[in-house]
């Protein structure tokens, strides 16, 4: 018997309820009387402080952990529901849960943010200062983490049983600074004082193997076995997080693997004086899950992320195997008791993975374990773009795992059988769709892995899963039509409005009530006062608010002064070409000239703010912000503007930033190329906090002007067919650059070093791209974008009606929430059910 399992937990009702009888203590009353004591003990005999030498640290850990008391029996009461009933557990695999701090997110799920703000007030603390302290968890690149933090929020909300399952990076997303007006990234050290929310459980640990070989033999029945005799092993440790719903008992679990040593420690190597060697091993297996998103252009970076992939894979996998059979489950049963929903590729390999657990260590046949296979997985798919649908040099992976690669060579084998049986003769089509590209070089497709492996394929948008059918996954969508749908991405209002935006949460609730953070199509009830005077002039003081405690914020950060009265204008998301953070840029240089060419012309005071990171090794995009902030430098600094446009790039965005940012812009720029967004969900926290946007028919952007009416939204740029009709006939961007006055003195400024005057030639990359290729086709959408602006110059000068379109953004956005999103997941693809938690002695 191995460790791991004589530390195995044997589950009986009794001992789940033993810790019931004594009544509510300070460890898990409400009541602020409980809450003090509790937070007094936990300074105390937690942290070892006397409160007269207790650091902010001190408090916020002492806090944390009084929050987290009142999660525990929730916590354990949820976990026995899930062992002792026979309910559907979700597994969300995901290498990001972009979660946030937690501390203000649990105040507000649990009903006690209030009493919590006016106690620590008492012991002459602010709880703003404590929800400043916490460090964030940087464990995700942007939307995809945070879709996932967004969708276990509602898996608890519902009340659903599920476990969100990834990665425990050491390291995080990195700490963006600007130097010189260039991103420079530094480690993100969030775990380094400590982490109050999570529970390591080493007894709980898993082995995963990688490299060496595989051998062929016969079992006692003469039936064919593959045994996979590993080079190296890596130990899981799991780390448990509580995610608990609002107001509701439910509180589900994140459960995030961090990599260690089978063997920490070589005694032999350190005695003969070898000391780095006795620690070869544990430095190897740590790197594994030491940060997020290693470079992957080198051979090694490369090699470390299909690591970090099958890492946490595995360990999912095997828990919930042991999960499965510690209930006495048959594993025959193991696609009714789990469904997994892999978010992106970056899982993709659990559908060979658990194809080697079910046969090779469970000895179940081929046939009966596809068949549990297919019903267990379903993929979500994020992505247009032909560089994000990871693909693997076969060399890479059977070397990494040789295992794997045979049972995807079976798999695909089997799959081309039917694939020819229906399309008999059709030799192109079979090269499409086999799961080994051979087209040049020869590599394993994730994507295709993960369709052949699911019984349910989504897109996270309407026109998204439109484009996947005709496009991106045609064959597959003709063979199997009826896999796919379409589950339009959502986020939870609790964070994204409740936490980020009181004020707007109190006025919105003062009116409606506050039942609408939990069934947020509620907010059509605020369409009645549009009309009402009163309420438009709180509405606005709401956003004046925000903006003023926004301008603050970038002053202390950036050092530039903005007018809380000027025209918000925000872009806030990874820094990408295919978003077009420059096509922003065009138009702020346009302003600019003509301001230059005309002092005293009127223009609406404005203040453009930027954010977002750009991967390390990404040049065009790091040449993005660099151009941003050289147009800033000029703009801000030239007496002519007088203020009249400022300029901003806020460093390091973060999701503890978002929620300063979202409910405090005037105007949202979503601006992709028509077809290249996925969904986007930046798009919805900032119409949800009353901003307009500004876009184009991409992504949700287009569901969310059918929701808030075309008259409330600043529509501009080419249509996707439009896009394919433009690029079939031979897209040529110089046409419209020798046909513009504008934008060829524009491109001609950042081309002649107008912005980069100490480097004349900086910006000729970025110019000679959009003149030669334009891939997402800036100068086609160009003075449709310009004239778009123009039209929210005169709508923002007409405050009443701003106004009560901001209103009406609001009002409609209730489709936008993550909880509409997971009921139709649990619906149409996992057929999981509420299971009510009851918290009775």
């Amino acid at each position: 018997m191995s460790a791991a399992e004589k530390n195995t937990p044997i589950v009986t009702r009794e001992k789940f309820s033993t810790e019931q009888a004594n009544g509510k203590s300070s460890r898990t009353g409400m009541g602020w009387e409980e809450l003090s004591q509790s937070f007094r003990d936990n300074l105390f005999y937690f942290q070892g402080r006397h409160q007269a030498l207790a650091t902010i640290n001190d408090y916020y850990l002492a806090c944390a952990y009084t929050v987290r008391e009142r999660l525990v029996e929730r916590w354990l009461r949820t976990t026995e529901a899930a062992f002792l009933t026979n309910a559907k557990v979700v597994c969300y695999l995901s290498a990001e849960f972009l979660t946030g701090p937690h501390l203000g997110n649990n105040l507000i799920n649990l009903g006690i943010y209030d009493q919590v703000e006016a106690g620590v007030k008492k012991a002459d603390l602010e709880l703003a200062t404590l929800l400043e302290h916490e460090p964030e968890p940087g464990l995700g690149n942007g939307g995809l983490g945070r879709l996932a933090a967004c969708y276990i929020d509602s898996l608890s909300s519902l009340e659903v049983p599920a476990v969100g399952y990834g990665i425990r990076y050491e390291f995080g997303i990195f700490k963006q600074n600007i130097r010189d007006g260039w991103q420079v990234e530094y480690t993100d050290k969030w775990i380094q004082l400590g982490n109050p929310w999570e529970i390591g459980r080493p007894e709980l640990s898993v082995e995963v193997q990688l490299g060496g070989r595989t051998e062929n033999s016969a079992d006692d029945k003469g039936g064919f076995r593959v045994r996979w005799i590993a080079d190296r092993a890596v130990r899981g440790i799991p780390y448990d997080t509580p995610v608990l719903g609002y107001k509701v008992n439910t509180c589900n679990m994140l459960r995030l693997w961090k990599a260690e040593a089978c063997e920490s420690f070589d005694f032999q190597s350190f005695n003969i004086g070898d000391y780095y060697g006795a620690v070869d091993e544990k430095v190897a297996s740590e790197n594994l899950t030491k940060v997020l998103y290693p470079n992957d252009e080198p051979a090694q970076g490369k090699q470390l992320r299909l690591e970090q992939q099958y890492f946490f894979v595995s360990c999912s996998l095997q828990d919930m195997i042991r999960i499965h059979l510690l209930t006495k489950g048959n594993l025959s049963k193991f696609s009714e008791r789990f469904a997994v929903q892999l978010n992106d590729t970056h899982p993709a390999v659990a559908v060979a993975e658990l194809m080697r657990l079910l046969v090779d260590e469970h000895g179940i046949d081929w046939d009966k374990a596809w068949q549990i296979t297919t019903r267990t997985m379903a993929y979500t798919n994020h992505t247009l773009l032909p560089e994000a649908l990871e693909k693997w040099p076969v060399e890479l992976f059977g070397r990494l795992l040789p295992r794997h690669l045979e049972i995807i060579y079976e798999i695909n084998l089997r799959f081309l059988d039917e694939v020819q049986a229906r399309y008999p003769g059709d030799g192109a089509r079979l090269a499409r769709m086999s799961i080994i590209d051979e087209s040049g070089g020869r590599y394993v497709r994730m994507a295709h892995l993960a369709v052949v492996g699911s019984h349910a394929v989504n897109g996270v948008a309407a026109l998204h899963t439109e484009l996947l059918k005709a496009h991106v996954l045609h064959d597959f969508y003709e063979l199997w039509p009826e896999r796919f749908s379409n589950k339009t991405n959502g986020v939870t209002p609790r964070r994204w409005i409740a936490l980020a935006n009181p004020g707007l949460t109190s006025l919105v609730s003062s009116k409606i009530g506050d039942t609408w953070l939990k069934n947020l199509d509620e907010l059509r009830k605020l369409e009645k006062y549009v009309d009402d005077q009163q309420f438009r002039e709180q509405w606005q003081q709401v956003k004046l608010d925000a903006k003023t405690k926004l301008a603050a914020i970038i002053k202390e950060r950036t050092g530039v002064t903005v007018t809380p009265g000027s025209l918000f204008d925000v872009q806030v998301k990874r820094i990408h070409e295919y978003k077009r953070q420059h096509l922003m840029v065009l138009y702020i240089i346009t302003l600019y000239h003509r301001i230059k060419d005309n002092p005293d012309i009127e223009i609406l005071p404005r203040t453009f703010l930027f954010g977002g990171k750009a991967a390390p090794g990404y040049f065009m995009a790091k040449r993005i912000i660099k151009l941003i902030t050289s147009v800033a430098e000029v703009v801000n600094n030239d007496p002519e503007v007088r203020d009249r446009l400022k300029v901003v790039f806020l460093p390091n965005f973060s999701v503890k930033l978002g929620q300063m940012v979202y409910p405090a812009a005037d105007l949202s720029e979503q601006i992709s190329l028509a077809g290249k967004e996925a969904s986007g969900t930046g798009n919805m926290k900032f119409s949800m906090n009353g901003a307009l946007t500004i876009g184009t028919l991409d992504g949700a952007n287009v569901e969310i002007r059918e929701e808030v009416g075309p008259e409330n939204f600043f529509l501009f740029g080419l249509t996707t067919p439009e896009v394919y009709d433009r690029k079939a006939q031979g897209y040529n961007p110089r046409e419209f650059y020798e046909a513009n006055a504008e934008l060829r003195r524009v491109l001609d400024a950042i081309a002649g070093g107008q912005f980069s005057a100490a480097e004349s030639t900086l910006f000729h990359p970025l110019v000679n791209s959009l003149l030669s290729s334009d891939d997402y086709m800036l100068l086609a959408d160009y003075q449709s974008y310009i004239d778009c602006q123009d039209r929210v110059n005169k709508a923002f000068q007409d405050q009443e009606r701003w106004t009560r379109m901001s209103i009406l953004n609001t009002a409609r956005m209730g489709k936008f929430s993550s909880d509409r999103a997971i009921r139709e997941y649990c619906e149409e693809i996992w057929n999981a059910k509420p299971v009510p938690i009851s918290l009775g002695k």
